[in-house]
């Protein structure tokens, strides 16, 4: 069984000392610090122009990726902090011996919430999905045979889960251990923790992506050591995830449920009467009538919908949580904690109406389409004059790209896997904007 003890461990990444919590300073408490940054690294600033779901809006109240995973971190510090007093409730010497506090779980649960979306790339899922098909379907299929299959899978599968762990533990000169980030939040972010092969090698929730790429294994592994995680293979890598990670699954879940629901509705392409039949489902006991129809606005009716329900869910998860805390401790707790919910019916009806009417919109396949193409070139032009350049073939034209990219990422390893994850790792830090931006450069559009 896991224990708290170790899974709350304050040592950050990229530092020799153990720190204990009751040394801290209560003013900037160390899991705060983790908070802190996050939200001033230039990767997550970068998010302000990143499609959550509707790609490039010029409209006000679309979310993007930065605003979703502000309010992400808002729902999951609630999470954590009811957990927290319940669980202190439940083992005391956490508080008494150790000093731990119920704000602690909320700080370390908010930090990687904030983070949880750090790695997508430009035009969301769809961005990973077109770096994925460049090489299982497209030009990148030619470096399969030198690849090792875990790399080749890395590629193939290019998940923005295991790029924002390599984006938070990424040492650069300067900057030892990335972000310096305590173990705990770093356990926290880890929602899948396994490398990419075997493929969802059991139903698991644990096993349906995975989170770290081949060139962090030592780092996922020297985590999942600190905080006691346990192993659930004999041959490859693969850990049960840290208990508050469900908390961060679970505060991304609601959101994107509740809050692209409302974008939909807002934008048009639901009806508002839909936002009252469905989310009256999970708020029954605590809407009142007079309250909704007293508001003048299609946006504040909606959201005063959604607040109430994100309530109901907060509370729902946290209930849920406690309910099978010692299977979450022992990793026999195989799903996400809202399908266990009473309102999983309710939840799945939401999401059912949000694809067929916003994730599946015209404007939403429209953009995607045009992303697989930026995306496809970019990784093509850029993959080919990096491999060029180390072959000594490159040609005029392959040096002016070079000359193009940043000189703080190390596009010359003598390994193929490491320049090929390089490119990738570039291109999913370029925001939406900058990566129509680079197209338009390579194409000839922009002088």
């Amino acid at each position: 069984m896991m224990n708290w003890e170790q899974l709350l461990s304050l040592k950050r990444f990229g530092d020799t000392n153990k720190r204990l919590r009751k040394e801290q300073d209560e003013t900037r408490l160390g899991f705060e610090v983790d908070y802190d940054r996050v939200i001033f690294s230039s990767e997550f600033r970068s998010l302000q122009d990143k499609t959550q779901v509707i790609p490039l809006s010029q409209t006000d109240f679309v979310h993007t990726r930065l605003t979703h995973s502000l309010e992400v971190s808002v729902v999951g510090r609630s999470i954590g902090r009811k957990v927290g007093q319940k669980l202190l409730e439940k083992h005391p010497h956490l508080q008494t011996v150790h000093g731990y506090q119920a704000n602690d779980f909320g700080a370390i649960v908010a930090a990687a919430a904030l983070a949880h979306d750090i790695g997508n790339p430009p035009f969301g899922h769809s961005g990973e999905k077109a770096i994925g098909e460049f090489f299982k379907t497209g030009e990148g299929q030619a470096f399969k045979n030198e690849l090792t299959a875990k790399e080749y899978q890395d590629l193939c599968d290019f998940e923005g889960n295991a790029n924002g762990f390599k984006i938070l533990t990424e040492s650069r000169e300067g900057r030892e251990g990335g972000l310096r980030l305590s173990y705990a939040t770093l356990g926290t972010f880890m929602k899948y923790p396994k490398e990419s092969l075997p493929k969802k090698p059991t139903n698991h929730i644990a096993d349906k992506k995975y989170g770290f790429f081949q060139s962090e294994k030592a780092a996922f592994i020297d985590v999942a050591n600190e905080l006691g995680l346990l192993n659930r293979s004999k041959t490859d890598i693969s850990f049960s995830r840290h208990p508050l990670a469900y908390l961060v699954e679970a505060a991304d879940d609601i959101c994107y449920t509740i809050i692209d629901f409302e974008d939909g509705i807002n934008l048009g392409l639901i009806q508002e009467e839909f936002a009252l039949e469905y989310l009256s489902r999970i708020i029954r006991d605590k809407i009142k009538s007079e309250n909704y129809y007293s508001l003048a606005t299609k946006e504040d009716r909606i959201g005063y919908l959604r607040a109430l329900a994100i309530g109901s869910l907060i509370n729902e998860v946290v209930y849920i949580f406690m309910e099978h805390e010692e299977d979450i401790l022992n990793g026999d707790f195989n799903s996400a904690l809202l399908d266990k919910s009473k309102y999983e019916a309710q939840i799945s009806d939401i999401i059912k109406i949000s694809i067929e009417n916003i994730y599946q919109s015209t404007e939403v396949v429209d953009k995607e389409i045009a992303g697989y193409g930026v995306i496809k070139t970019l990784l093509k032009t850029y993959t080919n004059a990096i491999n060029n350049m180390f072959d000594g073939t490159a040609s005029n034209y392959d040096k002016l790209i070079i000359k193009s990219l940043p000189k703080t990422r190390n596009f010359e390893s003598s390994s193929l896997y490491k320049r090929l994850s390089m490119v990738c790792f570039y291109v999913s830090l370029l925001s939406d904007s900058k990566a129509i931006l680079e197209y338009k450069k390579i194409k000839g559009f922009e002088f």
